[in-house]
């Protein structure tokens, strides 16, 4: 979900590294809160039972997940006074734990938008972006759940709460890979502003409908808590367990349908025009058109009568998602992948949109995208990809993703870029969104630093950017730490931009681009397609970069502690600089990081002094000789503006002083 971007990614310092000899240490400044027993005391992560997790962060031998395989059948209906889906699922579940399930859990979302969810009662009297917007029609309707187990068909009376839905089994259902399907039809009418995250918008041309949430799906059952049975209120996103999705949608027969995953029946519900068209795409680095603005509306675009059902196929996803409009401008371009396989992207947009400095060029942002993810983290290992212009602001689903329709330019990108993004975090790498926001958001926030950087050498890159002060200040008033549940969690800003900022000094200031990269890489590996925990990530970071970097994670993810580093004074030895300086720094708060150090002699030469986070092993206060031959005109702590450092008063010594 698209909130808060950071254009460039911190610039990469090559720092050249001074022999220095460290004085005894001073006691610590009477002032500082810094206490060296918090960060540096001994760490130990919780740990699973089984073999399930590694010690190196990495899936255990004993790993298990369970699997949910998706076809569903869905219609969108037209209304004067309402437009609803009604709908038909059928789940083929694989228990693959060792427990026997005496019942299942299921994930009903749109009882988001019942006047009495937990949801509505919990919004703000001011409103919130995630909230309900008043649609009193909203909620499933589910008409009947069918399972079949060992050959036995059974009716089930499920227990409904919010949104949530109970199926409790006459027969438990075995371990070890037992099978159950799981049949429910139901219907629901479609939100207006369904909480940011789908809904349906008027342009002159038809409606928009950007459709998700659209249908009862299981719950999570893991090795670390059973059911995950968190409810859906609004902020708090999703987890889901992977399968094979195929799903039919009927529509009007004038509308254009796009959705996750490859269209299989194109020859039934496009024209020949259309179908030419796309095959070029397939082949163009350049977007093609395949429907045109002066299309739209006509017969020959649309030229079926009634209903059409749109059949997609989508493997080894954790979710899909769909667009409907007779509004729809479409084009799409290849997508070059470093296997050498090619995929496509596309976009759907109304007239509204188009344009070069607007959605005219969503095509050429999401090919883009996919292409330098791919190569830099992991390869995008689906067909297609598509970006929706609608209601939504941003949001994501595995090939699909739907962006705000009055963007441009720049926020266009940002708002492509960050929702494609995703499908790294969490499509791929299958973090528990609705209880570690960070884990999706603050990856994903920092690998769109990168992308922005290599896309069109720059074009909406901004080197001066300096990502460090602006959360320093947020920090300052930081109520919450990253480990809130969303829910919980009173500014959610900071999932994304205080994740990335900590990314970026573990790679830029702690370990160097090799050493971060390296281990990120691992983690990415490891867990694609997989449920990670935070100390599965933690774990993993260590054990690759070959660094115990507990010291950081704890303080970043668990508290709210700040960062201060100062220096306190410099003094040259027996009053004579040709003798050396003793320079003391002082860590004031409660935070530790490496310390950068740029130093300008009166000659005019300059430089660049790094010590490790290690100085701060015993005190907060150190002591150490610099080989000076001249005086020392100024010294300055964190020249980069790397790190969020609450008071930067006290990061420059000069002479003058």
């Amino acid at each position: 979900m698209f909130q808060f971007k950071i254009n460039s990614v911190l610039s990469l310092i090559t720092l050249s590294l001074i022999t220095i000899s460290a004085s005894a240490q001073t006691p610590a400044d009477s002032v500082s809160k810094y206490n060296h027993n918090e960060i540096f005391g001994n760490i130990t992560w919780p740990v699973t039972g089984n073999g399930t997790r590694s010690a190196s962060g990495k899936p255990g031998n004993n790993y298990w997940q369970n699997r949910a395989d998706y076809t569903i059948k869905a219609t969108l209906k037209e209304e004067k006074q309402d437009t609803t889906i009604t709908g038909e699922v059928a789940i083929q579940y694989t228990n693959n734990s060792p427990d026997s399930l005496d019942y299942l859990w299921l994930q009903l979302d749109q009882n988001l938008f019942k006047p009495d969810s937990r949801g509505a009662a919990t919004v703000p009297l001011e409103g919130f972006r995630f909230d309900v917007k008043g649609f009193s029609r909203g909620g499933y309707h589910i008409q009947e759940v069918y399972v079949k187990y060992k050959g036995q068909d059974y009716k089930i009376n499920p227990v409904i709460t919010d949104a949530r839905m109970q199926l409790r089994l006459p027969v438990g259902m075995a371990g070890h890979g037992d099978k159950i399907l799981v049949t429910v039809n139901y219907s629901f009418s479609i939100p207006f502003y369904g909480s940011d995250r789908m809904g349906r918008k008027k342009f002159k041309d038809g409606y928009v409908y950007e459709i998700a949430q659209w249908y009862p799906r299981m719950c999570v059952y893991d090795d670390v808590e059973g059911w995950n049975t968190l409810p859906y209120m609004g902020l708090g996103e999703f987890y889901c367990d992977y399968g094979d999705y195929e799903y039919y949608i009927t529509a009007p027969a004038d509308m254009t349908v796009v959705g996750s995953g490859d269209l299989l029946n194109g020859d039934k519900v496009l024209t020949a025009t259309q179908l030419n068209r796309l095959e070029a795409a397939k082949k163009s680095d350049k977007t093609v058109t395949i429907i045109g603005k002066d299309e739209i509306g006509s017969a020959k675009t649309h030229p079926f009568n009634g209903t059409l059902t749109w059949h997609f196929k989508m493997l080894n996803t954790r979710d899909v998602a769909w667009a409907a409009s007779k509004a729809f401008i479409w084009d799409a371009a290849k997508v070059n992948l470093p296997s050498g396989r090619q995929t496509i992207a596309m976009s759907a947009y109304p007239t509204e949109s188009a344009g070069y400095n607007s959605w005219g060029r969503s095509t050429e942002y999401l090919k883009n995208s996919i292409e330098i993810y791919s190569n830099k983290y992991f390869e995008y290992p689906w067909n297609s990809a598509v970006s929706v212009s609608g209601v939504a602001l941003g949001m994501e689903y595995p090939g699909i993703i739907f962006c705000l329709d009055n963007l441009k330019n720049g926020n266009l990108w940002g708002d492509v870029t960050h929702e494609i993004g995703h499908n790294w975090f969490p499509m791929i790498v299958g973090s528990n969104e609705r209880k570690y926001m960070w884990m999706d958001e603050g990856f994903n926030t920092f690998i769109n630093q990168y992308s922005t950087e290599k896309f069109n050498n720059g074009e909406y890159a901004n080197p001066k950017d300096r990502p460090a002060i602006s959360i320093a200040n947020m920090m300052k008033t930081e109520k919450d730490p990253l480990m809130t549940a969303p829910e919980a969690q009173n500014e959610y800003g900071q999932y994304y931009v205080k994740t990335s900022l900590g990314l970026d000094m573990l790679r830029n200031v702690v370990l160097g681009p090799d050493r971060f990269d390296y281990a990120f890489s691992q983690y990415i590996k490891h867990w694609a397609f997989k449920h990670p925990l935070p100390y599965d990530f933690f774990r993993s970071m260590n054990d690759a970069a070959g660094e115990d970097l507990n010291w950081f994670f704890k303080p970043w993810f668990f508290t709210t502690w700040k960062l201060d580093q100062a220096i306190a004074s410099v003094k040259y030895k027996n009053e004579d600089a040709a003798e050396g300086a003793l320079i003391t720094l002082v860590n004031k708060e409660k935070i530790a990081m490496p310390v950068t150090l740029k130093v300008m002699l009166v000659n005019g030469n300059t430089d660049t002094i790094n010590l490790p986070v290690n100085i701060w092993q015993r005190s907060g206060t150190w002591t150490f000789l610099y080989p000076s031959t001249t005086p020392i005109k100024s010294i300055e702590l964190d020249p980069d503006h790397q790190l969020p450092d609450n008071d930067r008063s006290n990061n420059i010594w000069t002479s003058e002083k």
